[in-house]
């Protein structure tokens, strides 16, 4: 069940946020928003359901035992168990087919029989549920917010429908608060509904009208792919993974709103990025603040010698690449990044930031685009024919034209509005709104702020109804942060 699919839109949502409003106090309200929770992940995958919860039933007992215990070494003996067992969990689920590939590829090279091990299925979300679990155990054990002793607190911080798929990712001492004391007002939930309007339609007005292009390019082979192909797709993807991610963010966000809880905003930007490190200072936010906090300072961040921040980095990168999936490209992706964050670090970096706006805004664009080649292509093979393509070094000379059976009205739109949006747009016309509005005279203001309102609105029913129309269309494309 996809936020973007009729069922969640108008069956599950409507109902799930109408007994919510109706429910007298916090625990009711708990309750129920977790029984939802749990009908919305074992709608699409019910089989680990009962694994899921398991686990959540261990952490929630060492985290209480931990908050019990006085003894500094216990403490540390029982983070270190938990830790041990919530990555063994997600490394034997989402890696060991890896893994066996691996050696059994070392092995035909050595003439040594494979190894025959029955292939893992992935749980939907394990990469989000587990660091969740992770930041339950790591917050209680630093005391940032205590152990929860109901059982369903913890599940219900785990499992919250809004972000159990996809993020952001949420912190234990942010959430433990709000599922004690929140409210619901009517501007934050109008707030709510506008992200979530806006967050839907990123994802099906404009991600899922350059998805297909974005996909047409990346299955061409590499004596079908001409340069102006290989940057056709790589634009449509670059505007189909920031609006196909900040979409479901910003669905996350508003729907978080509805129901009175506030998610850490998960985008800034980040096409506007001046530099890689600003790059990540706008690019899923919630994942590099988790890596900033739960392992690059634990191992010294940038407090010891150069060349330790520097391994620090390609460490923090290394798993990055690696939590996004089980695939070489993932790992090439995650260092390439952690190298032009070291090389940010050097002269480099110092003459770069002496470089005009424009031009340090290119480099950024230029390196990050080639990045999600990598990240993009099935092989390392693939990635290194499709970057070669970018730079025309391709097999196909490097002006043939684009072929253009893919190159659609809607996609031609998707990719302008996308450009547009990839800024704060949206923010500049609504501040810019607002300012008109105050500047208007006294006398008129009212009637200025209600037109403002019932445009706001009318766009919103707009909005809504052409996605309605796309959804009436039966076009299917999950987010691409679900396999994750």
């Amino acid at each position: 069940m996809i936020f973007s699919s009729p069922i969640f839109l108008f069956l599950f949502l409507p109902i799930v946020l109408t007994v919510s409003l109706l429910l007298p106090g916090k625990k009711s309200r708990n309750s129920w928003l977790l029984l939802s929770s749990l009908v919305f992940y074992a709608w699409g995958q019910v089989d680990f359901i009962l694994l899921l919860l398991a686990s959540t039933l261990i952490n929630y007992g060492l985290g209480l035992w931990m908050d019990r215990s006085e003894s500094d070494t216990r403490r540390k003996h029982i983070v270190a168990l938990a830790v041990f067992a919530n990555i063994g969990l997600l490394a034997f689920f989402k890696y060991a087919n890896f893994t066996v590939g691996l050696f059994n590829s070392a092995f035909r090279l050595a003439g040594i029989a494979p190894i025959h091990f029955p292939p893992v299925p992935l749980p939907i979300g394990i990469s989000f549920f587990t660091f969740h679990a992770l930041s339950y155990i790591i917050d209680v054990y630093r005391r940032k917010w205590r152990a929860t002793t109901d059982p369903k607190d913890l599940a219900l911080y785990i499992f919250f429908f809004p972000q159990l798929i996809a993020g952001p990712i949420l912190r234990w001492s942010a959430i433990g608060p709000q599922l004690l004391h929140r409210t619901v007002g009517r501007d934050k939930f109008a707030e709510g509904i506008r992200r979530f309007v806006g967050g839907l339609a990123k994802k099906m007005l404009i991600a899922n009208s350059v998805a297909g292009p974005a996909d047409h390019v990346f299955a061409l082979s590499a004596t079908e792919l001409s340069t102006p192909d290989a940057w056709f797709g790589i634009l449509c993807y670059t505007l189909q993974i920031y609006f196909d991610f900040s979409g479901y963010s910003d669905m996350a966000v508003g729907m978080g709103k509805m129901f009175g809880f506030e998610f850490l905003e998960n985008f800034q930007f980040p096409y506007l990025a001046q530099s890689v490190r600003d790059f990540w200072r706008r690019w899923h936010i919630s994942l590099a603040t988790w890596f900033r906090d739960y392992l690059y300072i634990p191992l010294g961040g940038n407090r010891v010698s150069e060349g330790r921040t520097c391994f620090n980095l390609m460490v923090v990168f290394f798993l990055c690449g690696l939590w996004h999936g089980a695939s070489l490209t993932f790992v090439i992706w995650g260092l390439y990044h952690g190298f032009f964050l070291i090389l940010e670090r050097t002269r480099f970096g110092e003459w770069q930031a002496k470089l005009p706006q424009s031009l340090r805004h290119l480099y950024t664009l230029l390196v990050v685009m080639v990045g999600w080649a990598i990240f993009r292509a099935n092989t390392v093979a693939a990635a290194g024919h499709f970057i070669l393509a970018l730079f025309g070094l391709s097999q196909v000379p490097a002006f043939t034209e684009t072929n253009g059976h893919y190159t659609t009205t809607q996609g031609i739109w998707a990719i302008a509005f996308g450009i547009l949006f990839s800024g704060p747009l949206w923010g500049w016309i609504r501040t810019t709104g607002a300012k008109l509005g105050r500047r208007s005279p006294p006398a008129c203001r009212p009637a200025v702020q209600i037109f403002g309102s019932a445009l706001e609105i009318a766009l919103i029913v707009v909005l809504l109804l052409v996605i309605s129309i796309h959804l009436a269309a039966n076009t299917y494309n999950p987010f691409i942060y679900f396999r994750f």
